[in-house]
């Protein structure tokens, strides 16, 4: 995810300081990792650095003077360029269950006691997402994020149950390399 160009897209909305923008990233992308205020500031000083946002103004509203950011026009070229690019599919796939699948065979562990110790921790998480999508109140955000993450949950628990139902072929095929 490019944060900035997140950053760009929150301050298509006006301008903001940098605690505003936190905050609504963290509230816009709910089941995303929050991102830490030195994240937020210097990829803001980065923006203006490289012409994409300005300095409008600062605030201190009786606390701490807060830097106001804004978009430029050129932000705003960069940002309609970014979002309207197709996100292509990964060219190579790195999966690290299948990396420890094969390094279990390798060093003579259980790949068979893995899938099913990482098949709970999947199901696990999936529970917790469920909740947060079916929860009294929960915001389309939250519901969609949490959508997408079961979804590749769901990916993985297919794929580990083929390849349980592989492992001596794989056995034989890793040992015999």
């Amino acid at each position: 995810m490019s944060i900035r160009h997140i950053l760009l897209g929150l301050l298509a909305g006006g301008p903001s300081h940098g605690y505003d923008l936190k905050r609504r990233h963290d509230d816009r992308f709910p089941e995303a990792r929050p991102l830490a205020y030195g994240q937020v500031y210097t990829t803001l000083q980065r923006l203006v650095r490289d012409g994409l946002a300005e300095v409008e103004g600062t605030d201190s509203d009786g606390g701490p003077e807060r830097t106001r950011y804004r978009s430029t026009e050129a932000g705003a070229r960069e940002l309609a360029e970014w979002a309207g690019q197709i996100a292509p599919p990964a060219p190579f796939v790195t999966n690290e269950i299948f990396a420890k699948v094969v390094v279990s065979i390798l060093s003579g562990g259980d790949p068979d006691a893995y899938l099913r110790a990482q098949r709970a921790a999947h199901m696990t998480r999936m529970r917790e997402l469920t909740a947060v999508k079916t929860a009294k109140g929960a915001d389309l955000a939250s519901v969609l994020s949490a959508d997408y993450a079961l979804n590749h949950l769901d990916a993985d628990l297919r794929w580990m149950t083929t390849t349980a139902a592989r492992l001596t072929t794989l056995t034989a095929e890793v040992d015999s390399a």
